[in-house]
């Protein structure tokens, strides 16, 4: 599971074994099951954009994967969030002069709780840019957007749309996969009240194809099942809160329903509970 690291559950991550998934001609996914999350790259004549590093012993797989398609520098990493599975290999991308782009949040995150849960690097490499709302990148003709919409996995998630290709850079505000729990990042910001509005804002983009945080490519369909979870899921939580069923009742109930596992609850649960009465 991609949450593995969390807590010293692990000694630290390993690299992964990588697969390249191609989209569109121009449009890759570097995908792995599970952990760490997907990285997505778009491939121009003047260099690549990619989403996500992974953690940093990741980045030679990633730099290999590339390889097999582009000779073409890395130009730009955007981080969809702040965990070390989706930014950790940002210091060795920076030491190639790649420009490293984030949201405000995010970064204020790294730089607030770098040690915190998921972010285990010992040396973050902080972005470069940021931007509060919106944000696009332009490189050898083609084009990335970035938004924020809002909390949901933590305050700092971003979607990346690539309106050339249809397609939909996620990040951890969808996973997908039929075991895939909701981690709601309390210590990183993160809302399970907002999670569905940040989701309902994603969705208004104009995409049919999705990389999610974590698990295979898929669809805006999947995304709006994926939507109606974390509604679900919140309004099954504020009812046993409201029925004062005990913490333990709860929790029962999160790893029957949701598959949350005990590094889940550790995290999320009294944050959740706290936030649902």
């Amino acid at each position: 599971m991609w949450v593995a690291y969390v807590h010293g559950q692990q000694p630290g991550p390993i690299a992964a074994k990588q697969e390249l998934i191609k989209i569109k001609d121009d449009l890759y996914v570097i995908h792995n099951d599970f952990v760490p999350g997907n990285t997505t790259a778009l491939i121009t004549d003047e260099g690549v954009v990619l989403v996500d590093d992974k953690f940093g012993v990741d980045h030679d797989n990633i730099m290999a994967a590339l390889k097999k398609v582009t000779d073409q520098p890395i130009r730009y990493v955007i981080n969809t969030h702040h965990h070390a599975d989706h930014s950790g290999g940002n210091l060795k991308m920076q030491l190639m002069n790649v420009q490293v782009v984030a949201s405000q949040q995010a970064s204020d995150n790294m730089a607030g709780s770098p040690r915190d849960g998921l972010f285990i690097d010992t040396q973050p490499g902080f972005p470069n840019v940021t931007f509060e709302n919106h944000m696009q990148i332009h490189l050898g003709g083609k084009r990335a957007e970035l938004f924020y919409f809002g909390r949901a996995h933590t305050n700092g998630d971003i979607v990346v749309y690539f309106p050339a290709a249809r397609t939909l850079a996620s990040g951890d505000i969808f996973v997908f996969g039929d075991a895939t729990p909701q981690l709601i990042d309390y210590a990183g910001g993160g809302s399970a009240k907002e999670w569905t509005k940040t989701l309902d804002s994603a969705l208004q983009l104009d995409f049919d194809t999705v990389v999610p945080g974590h698990g295979s490519i898929t669809t805006k369909q999947e995304m709006r099942k994926f939507r109606d979870s974390t509604l679900a899921l919140r309004t099954r939580v504020h009812e046993m809160v409201a029925q004062k069923k005990t913490r333990d009742e709860v929790a029962r109930m999160l790893q029957s329903d949701y598959h949350w596992i005990q590094v889940l609850l550790d995290r999320s649960l009294d944050g959740l509970i706290g936030e649902l009465q």
